[in-house]
């Protein structure tokens, strides 16, 4: 049963109940998902899966994270919760994927029927029901297998590479006249295939591929994201910011000496600073001590190397700022958006030629204590009626290259392409 709701209106009387299970560790949780309404947070084999939908609320605009804030909130109250496992993560818990931008356009709450989760050697199983009753618990076995895609092709999406490279351009022309300090452009890529394309194929791919991001789906919106936008647990919130990228090569001994190449580019640490401040920034008026390191590192990934910095604090009202509100906070950082955030947002709306949709938004799940993680959606791609839009995106600072943001573009595209198989 799926109790749609909208912004104010009634929500569902609901039982939660979780119990520990028992997974054998060899068994990846995407692989107990069915076709149907599949939503996951997973990384290094551990997260939550879910299926069915108990609720869901759909809300755009300017209010759309108070909307979802208030919406979980009033779910919450009206229902029992039979807890017997009391991590994050247990009890009921909500999927989200929100708007980039203000524009009309979904932004999506989801409270699944049945999720499994798995934190180090623990597993749960917690059922949602909407009868007033606990709901009977289902059999958790490894689903059918998703047949991989036939064939797929990509093509260019708004811009081609060289439109694109002339907004890059146009971006550093406006940073130059001392307009703004950064901007993130985005590019988009539509793959087809010749028969729709079963979203848990690539979301298997990119667990095996990227084992140390986190894939993510909810709603039609996929990926594999390096970036962390907050960890609220127990009072206590994380938030990882990544900019400043160089590709990976496949040669170590190259990478090491690539690694200490970005580490002291004057480009890509502007670009961080910018982007750790802008959190730091947000973060702030939430919390009542905060810990911002002075350098950042580089993150490893299979393709492509990251400048990161973890900054953590102490909320000082955890019982009132949820992990959802210090999404809000937190977005658009400048990470996704730009400096400053008006002048940026603006120009992208103009130059980029594209409508985001739900692509660099929050995305991520909250349990029924506030306590949850959201990332930022990177690595992405959103189910679409036409075909698959992948989305990646530069941060352009004054002495951008089009060229090399246009090759950096092209690496980011890698790990959906390649989880969807395409030629």
């Amino acid at each position: 049963m799926t109790n749609a709701a909208t912004p104010g209106g009634p929500t569902p009387s609901l039982v939660a109940r979780t119990v520990s299970i028992d997974l054998d560790a060899a068994t990846s949780l995407v692989s107990l998902l069915p076709p149907d309404h599949p939503v996951a947070w997973l990384r290094r084999g551990e997260g939550l899966v879910g299926w069915g939908e108990a609720a869901v609320l759909r809300t755009s605009g300017p209010t759309r994270f108070s909307d979802a804030d208030k919406w979980w909130s009033e779910t919450i109250v009206r229902a029992e919760v039979l807890d017997e496992v009391g991590e994050p993560g247990t009890g009921p818990v909500c999927f989200g994927t929100f708007a980039f931008g203000e524009l009309p356009g979904d932004s999506v709450l989801v409270l699944p029927s049945v999720v499994v989760g798995r934190r180090g050697d623990r597993a749960w199983l917690t059922t949602i029901s909407t009868t007033g009753l606990p709901a009977e618990a289902p059999r958790i076995a490894v689903a059918e297998p998703p047949r991989a895609p036939v064939t797929v092709s990509f093509s260019d999406g708004a811009l081609n590479s060289e439109e694109w490279m002339s907004a890059v351009a146009d971006a550093v022309a406006r940073i130059s006249a001392g307009d703004l300090e950064k901007v993130v452009l985005a590019r988009d890529l539509l793959a087809r295939a010749s028969e729709p394309i079963d979203v848990r194929w690539p979301m298997h791919r990119l667990t095996e591929s990227y084992p140390m991001c986190w894939t993510f789906h909810v709603d039609g919106m996929f990926g594999a994201t390096p970036e962390m936008l907050l960890r609220r647990e127990r009072g206590l919130v994380t938030s990882r910011v990544l900019a400043g990228t160089i590709r990976r090569t496949g040669d170590d001994e190259r990478d090491l000496a690539l690694a200490a190449t970005l580490a002291r580019s004057s480009k890509d640490l502007e670009e961080h600073e910018y982007a750790v401040r802008s959190v730091a920034d947000a973060l702030e008026p939430h919390c009542s001590s905060m810990n911002v390191p002075e350098a950042p590192f580089v993150l490893h990934l299979p393709n492509v190397m990251h400048l990161a910095t973890d900054v953590n604090g102490v909320v000082h009202d955890a019982a009132t700022v949820s992990s959802l509100r210090l999404a809000e906070a937190l977005h658009p950082s400048a990470a996704v958006g730009g400096t400053p955030t008006d002048v940026a947002t603006r120009l992208i709306t103009e130059i980029e030629g594209m409508d985001r949709g739900r692509y660099a938004g929050p995305v991520g799940w909250m349990d029924a204590r506030g306590d949850g993680e959201w990332g930022i959606a990177l690595r992405a791609a959103s189910v679409e009626e036409d075909g698959i839009r992948l989305f990646a995106g530069c941060g352009i600072v004054a002495d951008s290259d089009p060229e090399a943001e246009l090759a950096e573009a092209q690496a980011k595209f890698v790990p959906v392409r390649d989880a969807l198989g395409g030629v």
